[in-house]
């Protein structure tokens, strides 16, 4: 993991438990000397948080907390749906072994996590079981795209798995797809990814009450 991207998890971090208020400015100089670091991975980070819509750049008033736009999010939410669905759809016309034993090996270790209600190890173990599938598409382009948008999507992600029950709802919809991938389902593997990664009807309110409870912890 590069420096810039350990600080953009801890900030963002502080960001999503309400810690780092929305409208506080984060100033480079004091998160440098906070962390330990030079101002660059400072920058980098929050160019990387930026992305997301979890900090906005302003001229002469550097980077602010910010939510971002819910329809921005609904977006971008359609669209990961619609990349993770082609990609699980190729998984499952050609899934290899070593992939299938991968797949069940990270589904095996999301279902410890949700065991263990741990929502910050569940979402790690969630991106290996997303990371598997892109890999088993045998599309590097593809693969490529949905590794970048699921990492512009990470605190949003996140988010989702603080509503309740979420864990376990989330890891019937990973058996379920784990188990069109392997049966080489290609329409129910697309249409099982698309509906678990797109938010809409109260997965969509879940979403933005939890981004409200950020504002409301501030």
């Amino acid at each position: 993991m590069t420096r810039s991207l350990s600080l953009r998890q801890t900030i963002e971090t502080e960001i999503v438990d309400g810690r780092l208020a929305i409208g506080s400015r984060l100033d480079e100089t004091e998160l440098a000397e906070r962390f330990g670091v030079s101002r660059t991975p400072i920058r980098e980070a929050l160019l990387q948080l930026a992305m997301t819509g979890l900090v906005e750049i302003k001229p002469r008033r550097g980077a602010i907390v910010s939510a971002p736009d819910p329809e921005l999010l609904v977006a971008m939410f359609e669209t990961m749906a619609e990349i993770e669905a082609s990609c699980g759809r190729l998984a499952a016309r050609r899934l290899i072994a070593a992939d299938e034993t991968a797949l069940k090996q990270a589904l095996a270790a999301c279902a410890a996590a949700a065991a263990d209600e741990d929502p910050e190890a569940y979402y790690q173990e969630n991106y290996v079981f997303h990371t598997v599938i892109y890999r088993a598409c045998r599309n590097d382009f593809l693969c490529e795209q949905a590794r970048l948008l699921h990492r512009r999507l990470t605190p949003f992600r996140r988010m989702q798995l603080r509503a309740r029950h979420r864990l376990g709802q989330s890891l019937a919809e990973h058996e379920a797809i784990v188990a069109a991938i392997v049966a080489g389902d290609e329409i129910a593997a697309s249409d099982r990814l698309r509906a678990h990664v797109i938010v809409q009807g109260d997965r969509f309110s879940d979403l933005v009450a939890n981004l409200r409870s950020i504002s409301d912890a501030a």
